[in-house]
């Protein structure tokens, strides 16, 4: 048995506004189901502009823990309104440790 899913990649560009962004995604993410998208997946981190080409201590303050993160909060409900699948890239903060998870 064969099984086919339709898998949707956005890209965009993201400033520093971390809801502005997930509006946009949102959006974005809404058109792709709308079309058959089952996983849908967002840019690398995109709560903002992509950061990790260096190691600089000011954008420590962008990480959240994994389940407070706006990103994560905000999308999982619209996962599960559209039935879909949306793998988040995060920065995320867990004690005095910093991921890209």
């Amino acid at each position: 048995m064969t099984r086919t899913i339709t898998v949707a990649g956005i890209q965009t560009s993201y400033g520093m506004d971390i809801q502005d962004n997930i509006d946009k995604t949102i959006v974005l993410i809404r058109e792709a189901a709308a079309k058959g998208a089952q996983v849908i997946l967002p840019p690398e981190l995109f709560q903002g502009p992509y950061f990790c080409v260096s190691q600089e201590e000011h954008w420590f303050a962008h990480a959240y823990e994994w389940d407070k993160h706006p990103c994560v909060t905000q999308l999982a409900p619209i996962a599960k309104e559209l039935g879909v699948a949306i793998p988040v890239s995060i920065f995320e903060r867990e004690g005095p440790m910093y991921y890209n998870s």
